[in-house]
Protein backbone atom coordinates (compact mmCIF):
# COMPACT_ATOMS: atom_id res chain seq x y z
CA UNK A 1 0.00 0.00 0.00
CA UNK A 2 2.75 2.36 0.36
CA UNK A 3 4.11 1.79 -2.86
CA UNK A 4 0.32 2.29 -4.14
CA UNK A 5 0.53 5.72 -2.08
CA UNK A 6 3.69 6.66 -3.18
CA UNK A 7 3.14 6.10 -7.02
CA UNK A 8 0.12 8.25 -6.46
CA UNK A 9 1.75 10.76 -4.83
CA UNK A 10 4.24 10.88 -7.45
CA UNK A 11 1.53 10.92 -10.45
CA UNK A 12 -0.21 13.93 -8.77
CA UNK A 13 3.25 15.62 -8.44
CA UNK A 14 4.24 15.17 -12.04
CA UNK A 15 0.40 15.79 -13.24
CA UNK A 16 0.87 19.46 -11.05
CA UNK A 17 4.30 20.13 -12.95
CA UNK A 18 2.64 19.64 -15.90
CA UNK A 19 -0.08 21.89 -15.39
CA UNK A 20 3.24 24.76 -14.13
CA UNK A 21 4.65 24.15 -17.39
CA UNK A 22 1.98 24.89 -19.49
CA UNK A 23 2.81 28.57 -19.88
CA UNK A 24 0.89 30.88 -22.61
CA UNK A 25 2.97 30.49 -26.26
CA UNK A 26 4.65 33.24 -26.91
CA UNK A 27 3.34 33.97 -30.59
CA UNK A 28 6.43 32.70 -33.03
CA UNK A 29 7.36 34.89 -35.99
CA UNK A 30 7.30 33.28 -39.09
CA UNK A 31 10.50 32.35 -40.78
CA UNK A 32 10.55 34.41 -44.07
CA UNK A 33 13.01 37.19 -45.68
CA UNK A 34 11.72 39.83 -44.21
CA UNK A 35 11.55 38.67 -40.66
CA UNK A 36 15.18 37.25 -41.38
CA UNK A 37 16.42 40.34 -42.62
CA UNK A 38 15.33 42.52 -39.88
CA UNK A 39 15.86 40.12 -37.06
CA UNK A 40 19.34 39.10 -38.12
CA UNK A 41 21.39 41.62 -37.67
CA UNK A 42 20.84 43.34 -41.57
CA UNK A 43 18.78 46.12 -40.50
CA UNK A 44 17.99 47.07 -36.94
CA UNK A 45 14.44 48.12 -35.60
CA UNK A 46 16.21 51.54 -34.52
CA UNK A 47 18.10 51.68 -37.94
CA UNK A 48 14.77 51.04 -39.68
CA UNK A 49 13.39 53.74 -37.75
CA UNK A 50 15.52 55.98 -38.29
CA UNK A 51 15.46 55.66 -42.11
CA UNK A 52 12.19 56.02 -42.33
CA UNK A 53 11.80 59.90 -43.06
CA UNK A 54 14.02 58.99 -46.20
CA UNK A 55 11.63 55.98 -47.07
CA UNK A 56 8.60 58.34 -47.18
CA UNK A 57 10.91 61.24 -49.05
CA UNK A 58 11.25 58.41 -51.40
CA UNK A 59 7.99 57.38 -51.54
CA UNK A 60 6.50 61.28 -52.13
CA UNK A 61 8.98 61.97 -55.05
CA UNK A 62 7.81 58.54 -56.40
CA UNK A 63 3.82 60.11 -56.07
CA UNK A 64 4.98 63.37 -57.51
CA UNK A 65 6.95 61.64 -60.58
CA UNK A 66 3.86 59.18 -61.27
CA UNK A 67 1.46 62.63 -61.28
CA UNK A 68 3.68 64.22 -63.23
CA UNK A 69 3.62 61.44 -65.72
CA UNK A 70 -0.22 61.03 -65.70
CA UNK A 71 -0.34 64.93 -66.68
CA UNK A 72 1.42 64.95 -69.38
CA UNK A 73 0.02 62.21 -70.76
CA UNK A 74 -3.61 64.21 -70.12
CA UNK A 75 -1.90 67.11 -71.92
CA UNK A 76 -0.50 64.99 -75.02
CA UNK A 77 -3.91 63.59 -75.85
CA UNK A 78 -5.43 66.78 -75.10
CA UNK A 79 -3.06 68.39 -77.76
CA UNK A 80 -3.74 65.74 -79.96
CA UNK A 81 -7.61 66.44 -79.94
CA UNK A 82 -7.12 69.86 -80.58
CA UNK A 83 -4.61 69.25 -83.33
CA UNK A 84 -7.39 67.17 -85.30
CA UNK A 85 -9.45 69.73 -84.50
CA UNK A 86 -7.63 72.69 -85.78
CA UNK A 87 -7.02 69.86 -89.22
CA UNK A 88 -10.21 70.11 -89.84
CA UNK A 89 -11.30 73.69 -89.38
CA UNK A 90 -8.62 73.99 -91.75
CA UNK A 91 -10.26 71.55 -94.13
CA UNK A 92 -13.43 73.21 -93.67
CA UNK A 93 -12.17 77.08 -94.15
CA UNK A 94 -10.37 75.58 -97.39
CA UNK A 95 -13.67 74.07 -99.01
CA UNK A 96 -15.68 77.45 -98.20
CA UNK A 97 -13.05 79.81 -99.68
CA UNK A 98 -13.33 77.05 -102.87
CA UNK A 99 -16.55 77.64 -102.51
CA UNK A 100 -16.76 81.34 -102.57
CA UNK A 101 -14.16 81.69 -105.21
CA UNK A 102 -16.41 79.24 -107.56
CA UNK A 103 -19.64 81.36 -106.42
CA UNK A 104 -18.04 84.80 -107.30
CA UNK A 105 -17.45 84.02 -110.44
CA UNK A 106 -19.08 86.15 -113.43
CA UNK A 107 -20.88 83.31 -115.40
CA UNK A 108 -22.34 81.63 -111.45
CA UNK A 109 -23.63 85.97 -110.79
CA UNK A 110 -25.43 86.07 -113.74
CA UNK A 111 -27.02 82.97 -113.49
CA UNK A 112 -28.08 83.96 -109.63
CA UNK A 113 -29.03 87.27 -110.35
CA UNK A 114 -30.84 86.40 -113.69
CA UNK A 115 -33.51 85.13 -111.48
CA UNK A 116 -33.69 88.86 -110.03
CA UNK A 117 -33.88 90.42 -113.59
CA UNK A 118 -30.96 91.63 -114.10
CA UNK A 119 -28.67 90.63 -116.91
CA UNK A 120 -24.94 91.27 -117.52
CA UNK A 121 -24.68 93.63 -120.15
CA UNK A 122 -23.85 92.86 -123.86
CA UNK A 123 -22.31 95.88 -125.24
CA UNK A 124 -18.96 97.22 -123.77
CA UNK A 125 -18.95 99.89 -121.37
CA UNK A 126 -18.90 103.47 -122.67
CA UNK A 127 -15.77 106.00 -121.56
CA UNK A 128 -17.30 109.22 -120.41
CA UNK A 129 -15.61 112.28 -121.11
CA UNK A 130 -16.10 115.99 -119.49
CA UNK A 131 -14.32 119.11 -121.34
CA UNK A 132 -13.19 121.53 -118.51
CA UNK A 133 -14.67 124.81 -118.86
CA UNK A 134 -13.31 127.97 -118.26
CA UNK A 135 -15.35 131.26 -116.99
CA UNK A 136 -12.93 133.57 -118.10
CA UNK A 137 -9.65 132.60 -118.71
Amino acid sequence: MTNRLRTEIQEEEAEKELIVEEKPRVREIPDNFITQFFSKGFVTTEEATNALPFVLYVAFLCMLYIANRHMAEKNLREIDKVSKEVKELTWDFKSAKAELAYKSTISEVAKRTDTLGIHQPVAPPLKITVKEVNNGN
